[in-house]
């Protein structure tokens, strides 16, 4: 059986209550789900909750029109010792049609907790294939330019 821990998909319909003053899905909307599927993604590589310790690089390419159907393509990229980097991928489809734009990318650094709101130890991972090792040290390069 094939261990997927470190990724997660999630799909969810554009409802007009997300809509901005355009017709379109609120970034703020959009930025707060993207938190939580991060959440979900590095607690269930975790093991443990996580708090989110920083966003990078959120890239708004295209407007998600309300009606659409969001899928959020998410993956632990790289770890620490108690922190996650998790990726994550935004495609729309319109349902209609079946056809499918990729609007958003995003990075989110997550940090496990213990019971007591302390740093946790997470398992390293250990990138198998070619993708997950260039995410790895993509992530590892981001994380570089972060603390320095």
């Amino acid at each position: 059986m094939k261990d997927n821990r470190q990724s997660l998909q999630m799909s969810i319909l554009a409802s007009p209550s997300m809509a901005n003053f355009s017709g379109v899905v609120h970034g703020g909307e959009l930025l707060k789900i993207l938190d939580q599927v991060a959440y979900a993604c590095a607690t269930r590589y975790c093991g443990v909750g996580v708090v989110t310790l920083a966003v990078d690089q959120v890239h708004f390419k295209k407007s998600i029109p309300i009606g659409s159907l969001m899928h959020f393509y998410a993956s632990v990229n790289y770890t620490g010792t108690s922190s996650c980097e998790v990726g994550i991928r935004v495609e729309f489809e319109n349902i209609k049609t079946q056809e499918i734009t990729h609007c958003n990318s995003s990075y989110f650094t997550m940090v496990a907790l213990d019971a007591e709101g302390k740093k946790a130890s997470i398992p390293p991972l250990t990138p198998q294939t070619e993708e997950a090792k260039r995410r790895y040290q993509e992530a590892k390069e981001r994380r570089e330019r972060r603390f320095v």
